[in-house]
């Protein structure tokens, strides 16, 4: 600066005031600079230069590179103990999420990143240990891990048994015009040439045999439907153990074909209770009406009277393009299915009902018949269709209802629902116009035409309905408890008892439990970022111990009066801030 001029007042943060005040400080000169003067010797010559300037001899303590220095240090000190408790925290998070995983790894032996190979079959006996405990858990029930969203597991299977089973064993039954024109062909055959007086034992056997065969598929489908839950769970469980890959191969190919060593056996024994049910027709069932009238007419008293009560069978979500909407678009509706109705309302309040439909004669389209394609919204594939085969008009102006499932699990429990409350799918029905030929064959109607025969065929219908019923009865008690008499509770055991004997079989347990590539190398980043968290917290404590933050200094009034400095006073302040920003370099040459 000029002799005579100082930067007095703006050291003393008088002219513009900063939070942080000013700091002075001697820079060197070019000609120091070419004359090689160092560091310390330009420090000794700014510190003399401060004490001995009358001007800044009162803040020769408060000036000077070493105090810019130690004031820069404390504001940096400052703001990391400001950050340091989150960041702990976060460390903290960090470390404990991890630390189940590496208390795992080294009781299995694999601190470090190394593994102790000699620790591998008491890890592979942990390792079959946590499946048979998973799948135990998820065929019972229960558990820390439940479920919310979809059902799987036991559950599933419960479905299966107690909901899905019923309808497929109701889908295959005759309508009564189909069941009808079955027995007078039987009883018409039967008789041959001759006109028969009596009604034939024949044609009701020869009825219920056909009837009690078709009951075979359903419960062959419900044995597959559990058998592929089965062997989801099981997918589940060892996924936990991907990380050794040989071992999750042979116990999936272990378990795999037990699973259908047990399938095959108990579609066997249901084989075999089809054909039990076809070597004796118990007609002296004590639920079997027989020629009992009196029995007769109290069944059927009780079966009128049990339709004429409305029972709530399924409520739920589905779609539909009909009920005025423009063409292609489709809407949700509240559906609730009753035994002799369905209504749909605008939401599950079920305060605003959209329609009341009689299901009485209703028919659904065959399963075939709805995969059609994408859709609109994508889920087409999922349809179901309500038709009257006469052609009637179902409902308003609309001759069909179609609705829309999310997903197939369910389309397929509304089906089973539909085939509960009644409502059968539609088969083809014999072309009438194949029965009209007139030189050959008579129509058909032409059959009940004798008033005997359509006695015969009445009563016969009867006593049909009745014995199947006790059929179907015994199917849908006896087929779950099969299945899980042979296929769930067995799998349980196989893999609780004889999975391990089996690995140990199947090859050398160090064999089975190598590592992937994939899993060495998540396994030493774990332990190296673990390790490293735990040195992280370390500094950070002693970094809290060691150090002291200062408070920030008070705001001070901007009450500058704005009078410039001698125009004399080469002066530079850097700009306003609560940094390390906030401070004034004099340059003064020398």
């Amino acid at each position: 600066m000029d002799d005579g001029t100082d930067a007095k007042d703006i050291l003393d943060n008088k002219i513009l005031p900063l939070r942080r005040g000013y700091i002075g400080v001697v820079n060197r000169s070019q000609r120091d600079i070419e004359g090689k003067k160092d560091i310390k010797q330009a420090q000794a010559a700014e510190r003399k230069y401060f004490l001995s300037h009358p001007s800044y001899r009162h803040l020769a303590e408060r000036a000077g590179t070493a105090f810019l220095q130690k004031t820069l240090n404390q504001q940096l000190t400052n703001h990391i103990r400001e950050v340091l408790p989150s960041l702990r925290s976060k460390l903290e998070q960090q470390l404990t999420s991890m630390e189940a995983e590496v208390k795992e790894f080294k009781n299995l032996g694999m601190s470090g990143g190394r593994e102790d190979k000699s620790a591998r079959p008491r890890m592979m006996m942990q390792m079959v240990n946590r499946v048979t405990h998973d799948f135990e858990e998820m065929i019972e029930g229960g558990g820390d891990h439940v479920d919310t969203t979809t059902l799987s597991g036991g559950a599933k299977i419960n479905t299966i048994f107690h909901f899905r089973f019923p309808g497929y064993l109701n889908e295959g039954r005759l309508d009564e015009k189909e069941l009808r024109r079955e027995i007078g062909f039987a009883i018409r055959n039967i008789h041959g040439v001759r006109s028969g007086l009596f009604t034939p034992d024949a044609a009701f056997e020869m009825t219920v045999k056909r009837q009690i065969e078709t009951l075979a598929p359903p419960s062959m489908k419900c044995i597959q439907q559990v058998s592929t839950e089965l062997h989801e769970v099981i997918m589940k469980c060892i996924d936990k153990i991907k990380n050794y890959p040989r071992l999750q191969a042979e116990i999936d190919n272990l378990v795999s074909d037990y699973l259908r060593e047990c399938e095959t056996i108990c579609r066997d024994q249901i084989q075999q209770l089809v054909e039990v049910e076809l070597s004796y027709i118990n007609t002296n069932h004590d639920d079997f009406i027989g020629f009992n009238s009196t029995a007769k007419d109290e069944t059927t008293k009780d079966v009128q009277n049990a339709g004429s009560e409305s029972q709530l069978i399924k409520k739920g979500w589905l779609s539909t393009t009909n009920v005025g909407l423009t063409k292609g678009l489709s809407r949700e509706y509240w559906f609730v299915l009753y035994t002799d109705a369905l209504a749909w309302f605008k939401d599950e309040s079920e305060r605003d009902q959209k329609y009341y439909l009689t299901i009485d004669g209703v028919k659904m389209k065959d399963h075939e018949d709805d995969e059609e394609g994408g859709g609109l919204f994508g889920h087409r594939k999922f349809k179901i269709q309500l038709f009257h085969p006469n052609a009637r008009y179902l409902f308003r102006e609309y001759r069909e209802l179609t609705m829309f499932a999310k997903d197939e699990d369910d389309m397929e429990d509304w089906r089973a629902s539909f085939l509960r409350a009644g409502i059968y799918t539609h088969r083809s029905q014999v072309n009438m116009e194949d029965l009209e030929d007139e030189e050959h064959k008579p129509k058909f109607e032409r059959l009940f035409e004798d008033p005997q025969l359509e006695r015969q065929v009445e009563v016969i219908r009867t006593y049909v309905n009745s014995y199947m019923a006790i059929v179907r009865k015994t199917f849908k008690d006896i087929v779950p408890k099969h299945i899980m008499c042979l296929m769930v509770n067995k799998m349980k055991v196989f893999i609780e008892v004889e999975l391990m004997p089996s690995l140990y079989g199947a090859g050398n347990p160090a064999e089975l439990m190598e590592e992937s590539e994939d899993e060495i190398r998540r396994r030493q980043e774990l332990l190296g970022m673990y390790d490293a968290c735990k040195e992280a917290l370390k500094t950070i404590s002693e970094v809290s111990a060691k150090t002291n933050s200062t408070p920030l200094p008070a705001p001070v009034a901007n009450n500058s009066h704005h009078s410039s400095p001698s125009p004399n006073m080469n002066a530079s302040r850097m700009p306003k801030s609560d940094s390390s920003q906030s401070m004034n370099q004099i340059q003064r040459t020398r």
